[in-house]
């Protein structure tokens, strides 16, 4: 298969990468570098990038921006990173690329783990990744010729935890590369309209 990887260059974009690339094409995507490169906060961007990509047959998204502070700072602006980035900008890439993917074929968008399970300074977060999972319910139900669309839901990775540990105090993270699980069963199954949780023993 021909499978887009946007994200590529993230840490577990690099593992979805790795766990795809011994079976199948691999085009790597990122905003600044990669074999192919897209501002997903930009429809015009979104345009100019499939018009470069051509057809294919499954997209995986591992990006997308959210802001994290406390709920009585939070401005419109501070929502407004992660809609326009990782709601609207997955949103963009599924109703654009529909033009493009192959019959029979995938997206697989990220939301996390924290749709469900809320933590501190993590509204924003909670609101944008929720609303990416009712993205991919909702259109799951009308994808035209057999494509599917699926989200996988990460925990905190362990590769992350410099940044964001603090946010995370007694959590159990998972490696990057279980993450990556979720976008191979995604891509490389049957399912649609699924969300697949990764998350640790605790």
């Amino acid at each position: 298969m021909k499978i887009i990887v946007v994200g590529a260059n993230g840490t577990i974009g690099q593992a979805v990468v790795n766990a795809l690339e011994t079976r199948h094409e691999v085009v790597k995507v990122g905003r600044n570098r990669g074999d192919l490169t897209v501002d997903m906060t930009s429809p015009e961007s979104i345009t100019a990038f499939y018009e470069r990509v051509g057809a294919f047959d499954a997209l995986a998204v591992v990006a997308g921006e959210v802001h994290f502070g406390p709920l009585n700072s939070l401005t419109a602006a501070d929502l407004q990173v992660g809609l326009q980035s990782k709601l609207m900008g997955q949103v963009n890439l599924v109703l654009q690329g529909l033009e493009n993917i192959n019959d029979g074929g995938s997206f697989t968008l990220i939301s996390g783990v924290l749709a469900d399970d809320p933590i501190a300074y993590g509204t924003a977060a909670t609101m944008t990744n929720a609303a990416v999972e009712g993205f991919v319910r909702g259109a799951a139900v009308e994808m035209p010729r057999g494509v599917r669309l699926n989200a996988v839901s990460p925990t905190i990775v362990t590769e992350s935890l410099d940044s964001y540990g603090p946010y995370f105090l007694g959590w159990d993270p998972v490696p990057a590369a279980k993450a990556a699980l979720g976008f191979v069963r995604s891509i490389e199954g049957l399912a649609t309209g699924r969300v697949f949780s990764i998350k640790g023993v605790v």
